[in-house]
């Protein structure tokens, strides 16, 4: 399947099975209201402006009655179409270090990463990579992503110049990250200031692109920098905020010694003012019942990365406890500590590891994570997310018989619930058959 862009000149509709989501069925109580979380159409219609935004979305018999004359409507037969998955959690440097043998955490850094983001200082090389990360998304059915660059604000540059030429919902920071890291990759509290700042200013914004602040997490920064980028919050308060938070033990008991004065690892960053509504903290393992309530209180966000959790060795993370204190979470892939870009493998992880902890994670929940859940982690809702009116029209249709296996599967279903389980579970990005943005078809 190749990379490409439709166009889009007058109303579309795309007519199929349609399942998205109004709002979290977590915090239903009942069968009836959970049911009443999410709208699911058989014969579906999805119909699109010139704009790229959604104009309608129901039952296709009562939608056809009222679509132009010269509208264009595609079928797509067996296949689901849901909005396109949000990935909140993703470093793009890293492709090149995906699925690499035998290290934890630190060592993961020492090893891996450090070494590989060191050619970021190249523009060129910046720029294929961006490239190669998002046809990847695409094809993944990933249409928006919370994503860090590297300390090279030339990262950053590159990565927003391509996303903004697929006219992408993206968001990116330049790394901040004044210690405890090769000479190489060092700035300082004054630089990632100013280099930060200036990004802000070049990209936040700009078309359907949106800057965090992004220290890579509060080992690698001195509390000048972590100073510095609460400032940057405060003179810039609708830019995103991203890093890591308790994803390792020896992490967190580094965190510790670096910071005795503070009383647990997030009040390191609530101490300077970094925890608000587009505040996303990846992993979140091993935190305390504190720390849980104290994101609740700011509206912070978590998020999820089961495959990266497993393949570094981190731990479980407790989607339970999230959920008790009503804590926003949202599905990240966390490529390269994650082996897969794709968004249905990561949902199939999750739900083993809810599995061993004798949790349930059922396909609605799993699915409304990895969309309109997303969204609300990333403050974005009002834009993306579901097929309410007005949407961004960025979507992803799913194949049912992209496999052998899957196509046998399903014919043993008897209701949506287990085929919508099975796509989930067997599901890979074989199954994206083609990804929208905005109305136009980018990949299929």
């Amino acid at each position: 399947m190749a990379i490409i862009a439709s166009s889009i000149d007058s109303v579309t509709a795309h007519r199929g099975e349609i399942l998205h989501f109004l709002s979290d069925p977590q915090y239903q109580s009942s069968t009836e209201t959970k049911e009443n979380s999410w709208q699911y159409f058989k014969d579906g219609l999805l119909v699109i402006d010139s704009n790229g935004q959604v104009q309608s979305c129901g039952e296709a018999e009562a939608l056809l009655k009222a679509l132009p004359a010269d509208a264009q409507i595609t079928k797509h037969p067996n296949c689901l179409i849901t909005p396109g998955f949000i990935d909140t959690h993703i470093h793009f440097p890293q492709c090149e270090i995906i699925a690499s043998y035998g290290e934890q955490l630190l060592e993961w850094l020492e090893t891996y990463t450090f070494p590989a983001e060191s050619n970021f200082s190249d523009p060129e090389y910046a720029a294929e990579i961006a490239r190669f990360f998002l046809d990847q998304l695409l094809s993944n059915g990933t249409t928006t992503a919370l994503v860090f660059g590297t300390v090279h604000p030339q990262s950053v540059d590159a990565f927003f110049t391509e996303a903004q030429q697929r006219n992408l919902r993206m968001i990116c920071g330049k790394v901040m990250m004044d210690r405890h890291a090769p000479d190489y990759l060092l700035d300082t509290p004054e630089t990632s200031y100013s280099e930060s700042k200036q990004l802000i200013e070049k990209w936040h914004n700009k078309d359907r692109l949106r800057y965090a602040v992004t220290p890579r997490f509060a080992p690698t920064s001195t509390p000048e920098q972590l100073e510095a980028a609460g400032r940057l919050l405060k003179e810039f308060p609708d830019v995103h905020f991203q890093t890591h938070l308790s994803e390792n033990k020896k992490e967190c008991e580094w965190v510790h010694d670096l910071f005795p004065e503070r009383k647990n690892y997030l009040d390191v960053y609530d101490h300077y003012d970094l925890l608000g509504k587009r505040s996303v903290f990846a992993h979140g393992i091993h935190l305390d019942d504190g720390e849980w309530q104290r994101l609740a209180e700011t509206d912070s966000s978590i998020s999820y990365c089961p495959r990266s959790n497993l393949f570094i060795g981190s731990g479980l993370f407790n989607l339970h406890k999230a959920q008790q204190h009503k804590v926003k979470v949202g599905l990240g892939t966390d490529v390269a500590g994650g082996d897969s870009f794709s968004i249905l493998q990561t949902i199939n992880e999750a739900y083993k590891i809810q599995q061993l902890q004798d949790q349930s994670l059922s396909a609605f929940q799993s699915l409304y994570m990895a969309t309109l859940g997303g969204a609300k982690t990333l403050d974005l809702d009002d834009n993306i997310g579901n097929f309410e009116q007005g949407k961004e029209a960025d979507f992803v249709v799913m194949d049912y018989q992209a496999t052998p296996l899957l196509k046998f599967k399903i014919e043993q279903c008897t209701t949506f619930e287990e085929r919508l389980f099975s796509l989930l579970m067997l599901g890979d990005d074989r199954c994206v058959k083609e990804t929208y943005i905005m109305g136009k078809k980018y990949y299929g």
